[in-house]
């Protein structure tokens, strides 16, 4: 179902107002609500709408120079968010507290500053915190902050620039074995290592942390430790593992919260920041661009790239897996 990395998503099921407000009538009646219908024709167009708006932004991004891509690729992610928001919540936005961003970047100092260790606060209201709770079922603390290093380590694909570029030579995460059918999971005994745990104590930690697929453990054999799955994974809801854009599986070799929270949520983050940096530390954003004076700049450059297939991706994802479900799935 996942599409092919680097192809532009267009979300071409969904071009058709029939085809949207049929869809959107799916999702409201599984969540039993009485006034199904009249919902999913107020919002087909609006769900169209967001989904096009999205659309153009990106593609305006794949055009732009570097220097206002992160604003462009911020908007359009935005745009494609609300459009799923309208799937799990149909009297969106019903008041004006969810139109905020809902993350906050502290004062910049002018000497010494570091992008990676750089930070976002997130807010008590706000379209972060609410897309969160409403798509993804996960509750964020106001005030709490996260750090656009162990941001940017939430994203797979940039785990073998982390490793190049670190002095330990210690990888983030290991590739895992998955197959779908039937679901079934080997991961490296390896991980052993990292966690610093015994086999037994990695069973349970990997049942309690899976539970949405119910991992089950199956069987040691050779290098690897074999986990039975309710379901197969997916790139949108892949616990607590890492999905990378090549179609493989990874686990992290931390236990950090940023591993177990949606790749979503590091995109908006990164993206927020970034699209702030842009529009108003215009002098240290163009430095930075011209003088390549820090490292930073070689995990920017490549998030930038990443982000911009990967969030189409994701969120088309997000909606054509409704879109597939069964009733009460």
């Amino acid at each position: 179902m996942f599409g092919n990395p680097g192809k532009a998503v267009n979300f071409s099921i969904f071009r058709s107002a029939d085809v949207a407000q049929r869809f959107l009538l799916q999702c409201y009646k599984q969540q039993q609500r009485e006034d199904a219908v009249q919902r999913s024709y107020t919002n087909c167009y609006p769900f169209l709408y967001y989904l096009e708006h999205g659309q153009n932004f990106y593609a305006a991004a794949r055009q732009s120079p570097l220097s206002i891509k992160p604003v462009l690729l911020f908007y359009g992610m935005v745009q494609l968010i609300k459009a799923c928001l309208l799937t799990v919540d149909p009297d969106y936005p019903e008041s004006t507290s969810v139109l905020a961003h809902g993350v906050s970047t502290r004062k910049r100092k002018k000497q010494g500053y570091e992008f990676l260790d750089d930070e976002v606060k997130i807010q008590k209201n706000g379209l972060f915190t609410h897309f969160s709770e409403k798509m993804f079922h996960v509750k964020q603390e106001a005030g709490e902050k996260f750090r656009m290093g162990m941001l940017l380590q939430r994203i797979c694909e940039l785990h073998e620039t982390f490793f190049c570029l670190s002095e330990r030579k210690k990888p983030l995460s290991l590739p895992v074995v998955h197959t779908v059918s039937p679901p079934m999971l080997a991961i490296p005994k390896a991980i052993l290592d990292h966690y610093h745990m015994s086999q037994l104590r990695f069973i349970q930690y990997m049942s309690e942390e899976g539970h949405e697929k119910q991992l089950t453990f199956a069987k040691e054999e050779g290098e690897f430790l074999y986990f039975k799955m309710e379901s197969p994974l997916s790139p949108i809801k892949e616990g607590p593992f890492l999905f990378h854009s090549n179609g493989t599986y990874h686990i992290p070799t931390k236990k950090e919260k940023i591993f177990a929270l949606p790749e979503i949520h590091a995109h908006y983050l990164l993206l927020y920041n970034l699209s702030m940096i842009s529009r108003y530390e215009t002098e240290w954003w163009s430095e930075l661009l011209h003088s390549y004076s820090s490292k930073a700049y070689i995990f920017i450059l490549q998030f930038l790239s990443i982000s911009a297939d990967k969030v189409p991706l994701l969120l088309n994802e997000y909606l054509m897996h409704k879109f597939w479900a069964k009733p009460n799935d």
